[in-house]
């Protein structure tokens, strides 16, 4: 029998809900028994061999590259999770949203107090351009379930993806909340 496959991806955020991701500790023995781990910073696959089950999606898109990753993402899931605050909300990263991007990025590059004097903002064609703002997955992508928290718990990343293979639209209890 054939075990539902599981990919991950991060986009503009802390890596926090990888971390907790890994925090289930002795649990990753019983979650690779239910699951094979496809595409994923964590096991450093790049590309997708095929369509998987279930897709964890952590952080928001604040470039043109997060936003093709997270199309292409979307595409190759059935099931696709927004986890953690910056994927449901732009979390830490949209605190730039108040701003214009020109004022941020001339705060961090020519005006701000760790400037370099001198200093460009870089314009190099191999880095990602950045959007006028930082969005969370939803306003990009159609995302079909929210895992709450900054980061989620480790116990709440295991109940929201053993209900998921269970076939069940997990309803995460209070106590499993989590924000730091």
């Amino acid at each position: 029998m054939r075990k539902p496959k599981l990919a991950t991806c991060s986009l503009a955020g802390c890596f926090g809900c990888h971390m907790s991701l890994l925090d289930i500790d002795e649990k990753l023995l019983d979650l690779i028994e239910l699951i094979d781990l496809d595409k994923s910073p964590l096991n450093d696959k790049k590309e997708f061999d095929q369509i998987v089950d279930i897709g964890l999606v952590e952080g928001g898109c604040s470039s043109e590259h997060n936003v093709h990753v997270l199309k292409n993402f979307r595409k190759n899931c059935r099931i696709l999770v927004a986890v953690g605050a910056c994927a449901l909300t732009g979390g830490v990263p949209s605190f730039r949203n108040m701003i214009s991007l020109t004022s941020c990025l001339e705060e961090a590059y020519t005006q701000g107090p760790t400037h370099i004097s001198g200093g460009e903002i870089p314009d190099d064609p191999d880095l990602p351009r950045l959007l006028d703002r930082v969005y969370p997955c939803h306003e990009v992508v159609k995302i079909d379930h929210f895992l709450p928290g900054c980061p989620p718990s480790a116990d709440a990343i295991w109940f929201f993806v053993t209900e998921l293979l269970a076939g069940r639209s997990p309803r995460l209890p209070p106590s499993l909340l989590k924000y730091e």
